[in-house]
Protein backbone atom coordinates (compact mmCIF):
# COMPACT_ATOMS: atom_id res chain seq x y z
CA UNK A 1 0.00 0.00 0.00
CA UNK A 2 1.52 3.87 -0.62
CA UNK A 3 2.92 5.45 2.76
CA UNK A 4 0.64 8.77 3.55
CA UNK A 5 -0.50 10.69 6.19
CA UNK A 6 -3.80 12.65 6.43
CA UNK A 7 -5.45 14.72 8.72
CA UNK A 8 -7.97 13.21 11.55
CA UNK A 9 -11.79 14.05 10.90
CA UNK A 10 -14.28 13.90 13.29
CA UNK A 11 -18.36 13.06 12.15
CA UNK A 12 -21.57 12.35 12.58
CA UNK A 13 -23.40 9.95 10.48
CA UNK A 14 -27.06 8.35 10.40
CA UNK A 15 -27.67 4.90 11.64
CA UNK A 16 -30.69 2.97 13.25
CA UNK A 17 -29.31 4.72 16.27
CA UNK A 18 -30.04 7.85 14.87
CA UNK A 19 -26.17 8.85 14.84
CA UNK A 20 -22.99 7.52 15.22
CA UNK A 21 -19.65 9.23 15.73
CA UNK A 22 -16.81 8.45 14.35
CA UNK A 23 -13.18 9.60 13.71
CA UNK A 24 -11.36 9.17 10.51
CA UNK A 25 -7.82 9.18 9.11
CA UNK A 26 -6.54 8.27 5.36
CA UNK A 27 -7.61 6.97 2.41
CA UNK A 28 -8.02 3.45 0.58
CA UNK A 29 -9.92 0.36 1.79
CA UNK A 30 -11.80 0.95 4.57
CA UNK A 31 -11.35 -0.43 8.09
CA UNK A 32 -13.69 -0.09 10.49
CA UNK A 33 -12.14 -0.47 13.73
CA UNK A 34 -15.14 -1.18 16.70
CA UNK A 35 -14.24 -0.88 20.61
CA UNK A 36 -15.13 -2.98 23.58
CA UNK A 37 -16.35 -1.80 27.06
CA UNK A 38 -15.35 0.60 29.08
CA UNK A 39 -13.80 2.64 25.80
CA UNK A 40 -14.26 4.91 23.19
CA UNK A 41 -12.88 5.61 19.33
CA UNK A 42 -10.02 6.51 21.50
CA UNK A 43 -9.01 3.22 22.37
CA UNK A 44 -7.51 3.34 18.26
CA UNK A 45 -5.29 6.30 18.83
CA UNK A 46 -2.39 4.43 17.70
CA UNK A 47 -3.66 2.54 15.15
CA UNK A 48 -5.75 5.15 13.11
CA UNK A 49 -2.52 7.38 11.70
CA UNK A 50 -0.46 3.53 11.19
CA UNK A 51 -3.06 2.29 9.00
CA UNK A 52 -3.43 5.75 7.47
CA UNK A 53 0.37 5.82 6.59
CA UNK A 54 -0.43 2.09 5.29
CA UNK A 55 -2.70 3.12 2.53
CA UNK A 56 -5.76 2.39 4.62
CA UNK A 57 -9.21 4.63 5.07
CA UNK A 58 -9.25 4.03 8.91
CA UNK A 59 -12.23 4.86 10.89
CA UNK A 60 -12.93 4.17 14.14
CA UNK A 61 -16.47 4.45 15.88
CA UNK A 62 -17.76 4.99 18.99
CA UNK A 63 -20.54 2.69 19.49
CA UNK A 64 -24.32 3.12 19.97
CA UNK A 65 -24.53 3.91 23.78
CA UNK A 66 -21.22 5.50 24.01
CA UNK A 67 -19.62 8.82 23.54
CA UNK A 68 -20.97 11.25 21.04
CA UNK A 69 -23.02 8.85 19.54
CA UNK A 70 -26.90 7.87 20.51
CA UNK A 71 -27.47 7.01 23.48
CA UNK A 72 -31.65 5.08 23.64
CA UNK A 73 -33.57 4.49 26.29
CA UNK A 74 -34.13 0.66 25.98
CA UNK A 75 -32.54 -2.20 27.32
CA UNK A 76 -32.71 -4.47 24.09
CA UNK A 77 -32.17 -1.34 21.46
CA UNK A 78 -28.54 -2.77 22.58
CA UNK A 79 -28.83 -5.98 21.12
CA UNK A 80 -26.75 -7.39 18.55
CA UNK A 81 -28.58 -7.23 15.72
CA UNK A 82 -28.82 -3.61 16.29
CA UNK A 83 -25.11 -3.37 16.58
CA UNK A 84 -24.47 -4.97 13.04
CA UNK A 85 -26.93 -2.68 11.33
CA UNK A 86 -25.19 0.53 12.88
CA UNK A 87 -21.79 -0.90 11.65
CA UNK A 88 -23.37 -1.57 7.98
CA UNK A 89 -25.13 2.02 8.31
CA UNK A 90 -21.41 3.25 8.81
CA UNK A 91 -20.24 1.62 5.59
CA UNK A 92 -23.12 2.95 3.65
CA UNK A 93 -23.07 6.30 4.94
CA UNK A 94 -19.49 6.88 4.17
CA UNK A 95 -20.29 5.70 0.37
CA UNK A 96 -18.44 2.29 0.91
CA UNK A 97 -20.03 -0.79 -0.74
CA UNK A 98 -17.32 -3.00 1.69
CA UNK A 99 -15.24 -2.74 4.68
CA UNK A 100 -12.66 -4.72 6.92
CA UNK A 101 -13.88 -4.81 10.26
CA UNK A 102 -11.60 -5.26 13.43
CA UNK A 103 -12.47 -5.07 16.90
CA UNK A 104 -11.65 -5.48 20.23
CA UNK A 105 -13.06 -7.06 23.78
CA UNK A 106 -17.20 -6.58 22.87
CA UNK A 107 -15.72 -5.12 19.32
CA UNK A 108 -14.65 -8.55 18.74
CA UNK A 109 -18.21 -10.01 19.02
CA UNK A 110 -19.83 -6.97 17.21
CA UNK A 111 -17.05 -7.35 14.35
CA UNK A 112 -17.63 -11.10 14.25
CA UNK A 113 -21.59 -10.88 14.58
CA UNK A 114 -21.56 -8.13 11.51
CA UNK A 115 -19.84 -10.25 9.29
CA UNK A 116 -21.28 -13.52 9.60
CA UNK A 117 -24.72 -11.39 9.29
CA UNK A 118 -23.50 -9.08 6.55
CA UNK A 119 -20.66 -11.03 4.38
CA UNK A 120 -21.69 -8.80 1.31
CA UNK A 121 -20.23 -6.20 3.24
CA UNK A 122 -17.81 -7.15 5.74
CA UNK A 123 -14.94 -9.10 3.12
CA UNK A 124 -12.61 -9.80 6.28
CA UNK A 125 -12.69 -9.86 10.34
CA UNK A 126 -9.73 -9.01 12.84
CA UNK A 127 -10.38 -9.74 16.41
CA UNK A 128 -8.53 -8.79 19.42
CA UNK A 129 -8.81 -10.13 23.06
CA UNK A 130 -11.88 -12.22 22.68
CA UNK A 131 -11.51 -15.21 20.30
CA UNK A 132 -14.58 -15.99 18.04
CA UNK A 133 -16.95 -19.02 19.59
CA UNK A 134 -19.91 -19.48 17.69
CA UNK A 135 -23.29 -19.73 18.99
CA UNK A 136 -24.24 -22.11 21.04
CA UNK A 137 -24.89 -24.20 24.16
CA UNK A 138 -26.81 -22.88 27.06
CA UNK A 139 -28.46 -19.79 28.02
CA UNK A 140 -25.56 -17.07 28.55
CA UNK A 141 -27.31 -16.11 32.15
CA UNK A 142 -27.87 -19.69 33.15
CA UNK A 143 -23.79 -20.68 32.70
CA UNK A 144 -22.65 -17.16 34.08
CA UNK A 145 -24.75 -17.71 37.24
CA UNK A 146 -22.87 -21.06 37.70
CA UNK A 147 -19.70 -19.64 37.86
CA UNK A 148 -17.50 -18.51 41.24
CA UNK A 149 -19.73 -20.82 43.55
CA UNK A 150 -20.18 -17.81 46.30
CA UNK A 151 -18.98 -14.73 44.23
CA UNK A 152 -20.61 -13.27 41.43
CA UNK A 153 -19.71 -13.02 38.07
CA UNK A 154 -19.08 -9.57 36.45
CA UNK A 155 -21.30 -9.81 33.87
CA UNK A 156 -23.93 -11.11 36.21
CA UNK A 157 -23.37 -8.62 38.56
CA UNK A 158 -24.15 -5.99 35.32
CA UNK A 159 -27.31 -7.77 34.55
CA UNK A 160 -29.92 -5.54 37.13
CA UNK A 161 -30.28 -1.69 35.93
CA UNK A 162 -28.82 0.49 38.50
CA UNK A 163 -26.30 -1.64 40.25
CA UNK A 164 -23.45 -1.13 38.97
CA UNK A 165 -23.87 2.24 38.13
CA UNK A 166 -24.20 2.79 41.47
CA UNK A 167 -20.68 1.69 42.31
CA UNK A 168 -19.31 3.28 38.78
CA UNK A 169 -20.74 6.96 38.89
CA UNK A 170 -20.53 8.54 41.91
CA UNK A 171 -16.15 8.34 40.99
CA UNK A 172 -16.08 7.11 37.09
CA UNK A 173 -12.78 8.02 37.16
CA UNK A 174 -11.54 6.12 39.85
CA UNK A 175 -13.46 3.37 39.25
CA UNK A 176 -11.87 3.47 35.17
CA UNK A 177 -8.74 3.58 36.49
CA UNK A 178 -8.94 1.18 38.47
CA UNK A 179 -10.69 -1.75 36.09
CA UNK A 180 -8.04 -0.47 33.36
CA UNK A 181 -5.42 -1.54 36.20
CA UNK A 182 -6.92 -4.98 37.07
CA UNK A 183 -7.10 -6.11 33.48
CA UNK A 184 -3.74 -5.33 32.60
CA UNK A 185 -0.71 -6.90 31.89
CA UNK A 186 1.98 -4.77 33.91
CA UNK A 187 -0.93 -3.91 36.89
CA UNK A 188 -3.16 -6.68 37.07
CA UNK A 189 -3.35 -8.67 40.52
CA UNK A 190 -1.21 -11.50 41.14
CA UNK A 191 -2.76 -15.22 40.53
CA UNK A 192 -2.79 -15.58 44.37
CA UNK A 193 -5.04 -12.51 44.96
CA UNK A 194 -8.59 -12.29 44.88
CA UNK A 195 -9.56 -12.33 41.12
CA UNK A 196 -11.26 -8.94 39.56
CA UNK A 197 -13.57 -10.96 37.35
CA UNK A 198 -15.65 -11.65 40.58
CA UNK A 199 -17.68 -9.89 43.41
CA UNK A 200 -17.77 -11.15 46.73
CA UNK A 201 -20.96 -11.62 48.61
CA UNK A 202 -22.31 -8.04 49.39
CA UNK A 203 -19.57 -6.80 48.06
CA UNK A 204 -18.28 -4.92 44.04
CA UNK A 205 -15.92 -5.02 41.72
CA UNK A 206 -13.61 -2.20 42.64
CA UNK A 207 -13.35 -3.88 46.07
CA UNK A 208 -11.01 -6.48 44.46
CA UNK A 209 -9.25 -3.19 42.08
CA UNK A 210 -5.29 -2.94 42.47
CA UNK A 211 -4.33 0.27 44.21
CA UNK A 212 -1.23 1.85 43.28
CA UNK A 213 0.70 3.21 40.08
CA UNK A 214 -1.64 3.14 37.16
CA UNK A 215 -0.56 0.84 33.88
CA UNK A 216 2.08 1.95 31.69
CA UNK A 217 -0.15 2.35 28.70
CA UNK A 218 -3.00 5.19 30.16
CA UNK A 219 -1.46 8.33 30.80
CA UNK A 220 -3.69 10.82 33.13
CA UNK A 221 -4.70 12.54 29.93
CA UNK A 222 -5.39 9.27 28.44
CA UNK A 223 -7.50 9.00 31.83
CA UNK A 224 -9.50 12.42 31.69
CA UNK A 225 -10.20 11.66 27.79
CA UNK A 226 -12.21 8.44 29.01
CA UNK A 227 -13.11 9.90 32.07
CA UNK A 228 -14.66 12.54 30.56
CA UNK A 229 -17.05 10.82 28.25
CA UNK A 230 -18.43 8.30 30.92
CA UNK A 231 -19.03 11.46 33.32
CA UNK A 232 -20.93 13.40 30.37
CA UNK A 233 -22.87 10.30 29.09
CA UNK A 234 -23.26 7.82 32.64
CA UNK A 235 -22.91 4.15 32.18
CA UNK A 236 -26.26 2.79 31.31
CA UNK A 237 -26.04 2.72 27.65
CA UNK A 238 -22.50 0.99 27.74
CA UNK A 239 -23.86 -1.68 30.14
CA UNK A 240 -27.01 -2.33 27.91
CA UNK A 241 -24.60 -4.41 25.81
CA UNK A 242 -24.32 -7.05 28.56
CA UNK A 243 -27.59 -6.48 29.48
CA UNK A 244 -28.97 -8.18 26.02
CA UNK A 245 -26.76 -11.56 26.08
CA UNK A 246 -29.52 -13.39 26.78
CA UNK A 247 -31.79 -12.16 23.40
CA UNK A 248 -28.75 -12.09 21.13
CA UNK A 249 -28.97 -15.66 22.16
CA UNK A 250 -32.71 -16.24 21.14
CA UNK A 251 -32.10 -13.74 17.81
CA UNK A 252 -29.04 -15.72 16.73
CA UNK A 253 -30.23 -18.69 17.16
CA UNK A 254 -30.01 -19.50 13.34
CA UNK A 255 -26.39 -18.46 13.40
CA UNK A 256 -25.48 -22.09 16.01
CA UNK A 257 -21.89 -22.96 15.16
CA UNK A 258 -21.98 -21.41 11.92
CA UNK A 259 -18.12 -20.47 11.08
CA UNK A 260 -16.79 -17.27 9.72
CA UNK A 261 -15.45 -18.14 6.30
CA UNK A 262 -14.07 -14.56 5.16
CA UNK A 263 -10.19 -13.93 5.91
CA UNK A 264 -9.53 -13.03 9.52
CA UNK A 265 -6.66 -12.57 12.14
CA UNK A 266 -6.74 -13.20 15.81
CA UNK A 267 -4.56 -11.56 18.61
CA UNK A 268 -4.80 -12.30 21.67
CA UNK A 269 -3.18 -11.69 25.27
CA UNK A 270 -1.12 -13.75 26.88
CA UNK A 271 -1.93 -12.59 30.08
CA UNK A 272 -5.90 -11.46 29.27
CA UNK A 273 -8.34 -13.93 31.10
CA UNK A 274 -10.22 -14.29 27.66
CA UNK A 275 -7.55 -16.12 26.19
CA UNK A 276 -7.73 -18.40 29.10
CA UNK A 277 -10.85 -18.72 29.24
CA UNK A 278 -11.71 -19.22 25.81
CA UNK A 279 -8.62 -21.55 25.09
CA UNK A 280 -10.98 -24.39 23.61
CA UNK A 281 -12.34 -21.64 21.31
CA UNK A 282 -9.03 -20.93 19.79
CA UNK A 283 -8.26 -24.63 19.48
CA UNK A 284 -10.88 -24.66 17.24
CA UNK A 285 -10.49 -22.37 15.03
CA UNK A 286 -9.80 -24.45 12.19
CA UNK A 287 -12.55 -25.59 11.90
CA UNK A 288 -15.06 -21.95 13.36
CA UNK A 289 -12.61 -19.73 11.22
CA UNK A 290 -11.77 -21.92 8.54
CA UNK A 291 -10.17 -18.05 6.82
CA UNK A 292 -7.51 -17.21 9.63
CA UNK A 293 -4.49 -16.27 8.06
CA UNK A 294 -3.03 -14.89 11.41
CA UNK A 295 -3.01 -15.56 14.83
CA UNK A 296 -0.96 -14.05 17.76
CA UNK A 297 -0.89 -14.35 21.33
CA UNK A 298 1.29 -11.08 22.75
CA UNK A 299 2.97 -12.77 25.77
CA UNK A 300 3.20 -10.72 28.96
CA UNK A 301 0.35 -8.49 27.48
CA UNK A 302 -3.11 -7.91 28.98
CA UNK A 303 -6.52 -7.44 28.11
CA UNK A 304 -6.08 -3.75 26.38
CA UNK A 305 -3.74 -5.28 23.49
CA UNK A 306 -3.99 -2.06 21.33
CA UNK A 307 -3.14 0.05 23.62
CA UNK A 308 -1.09 -1.96 25.86
CA UNK A 309 1.19 -2.71 22.40
CA UNK A 310 0.40 -0.74 20.00
CA UNK A 311 3.60 -0.85 17.71
CA UNK A 312 3.11 -4.64 17.44
CA UNK A 313 -0.25 -4.62 16.72
CA UNK A 314 -0.11 -1.87 14.18
CA UNK A 315 2.30 -4.12 12.12
CA UNK A 316 0.04 -7.53 12.67
CA UNK A 317 -2.87 -5.32 11.20
CA UNK A 318 -0.68 -3.43 8.35
CA UNK A 319 1.01 -7.23 7.59
CA UNK A 320 -2.59 -8.78 7.66
CA UNK A 321 -4.23 -5.98 6.06
CA UNK A 322 -1.45 -6.04 2.57
CA UNK A 323 -1.92 -9.68 2.70
CA UNK A 324 -5.81 -9.51 1.74
CA UNK A 325 -7.03 -10.00 -1.63
CA UNK A 326 -7.91 -6.49 -3.05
Amino acid sequence: MPQQRTDVTHRLVPSPAGRIHLVEQGTGPLVLLVHGFPESWYSWRHQLPALAAAGCRAVAVDVRGYGRSSRPLAIDDYRMLELVEDMTAVVDALGERSAVIVGHDWGSVIAANSALLRPDVFRAVGLLSVPYAPRGGPRPSELFARMGGDEEFYVSYFQEPGRAEAEIEPDVRGWLAGFYAAFSGDTMPTPDAPDPHFVGPGGTLRARFPSGPGPAWLSESDLDFYAGEFERTGMSAALGRYRNMDRDWEDLADLDGAPITQPSLFIGGGLDASTHWMADAIKAFPSTLPGLTCTRILEGCGHWIQQERPAETNRLLTDWLDSLPA
